[in-house]
């Protein structure tokens, strides 16, 4: 609490002089988001390196299933760099079959090793 009304407040990124509101932090919006940036920094890089890891993934599907379905094997997958323990949902049939899914792009493991490639459609909805 500020007691006397001639003390100095500085912005808590920069330092600066704080002109104005008493409850003021920043001088500006560009120390605001600088001292934001900065406090979400580690969270800020792994969440962009998980979504970069399921954006591949997920253009990898898409390139290999232009037509809205098709199979391919998993070492055709993996030597695009699919990464197999990222995706975005996972879908379970009746029959207890699970596809996973990258954003709309999906894929079920087959008996015969390959995979078979869908589309979600309910996604572009």
């Amino acid at each position: 609490m500020i007691k006397n009304k001639t003390e100095k407040r500085e912005c808590l990124h920069c330092g600066s002089e704080l002109f104005g509101r008493r409850d003021k932090k920043y001088c500006s919006d560009y120390c605001r988001s600088g001292a934001h940036n900065e406090q979400n920094r580690d969270y800020s890089t792994y969440m962009r390196r998980v979504n970069n890891i399921l954006r591949k993934n997920r253009r990898i599907l898409a390139e290999h299933n232009p037509k809205g379905k098709s199979k391919i094997s998993g070492a055709v997958l993996m030597e695009h760099g699919f990464n197999f323990a990222y995706f975005t949902n996972v879908y379970e049939t009746k029959k207890g079959g699970k596809y996973y899914f990258c954003y709309d792009q999906g894929y079920i493991k087959l008996e015969d090793g390959t995979y078979a490639l869908v589309v979600r459609e309910s996604y572009v909805k």
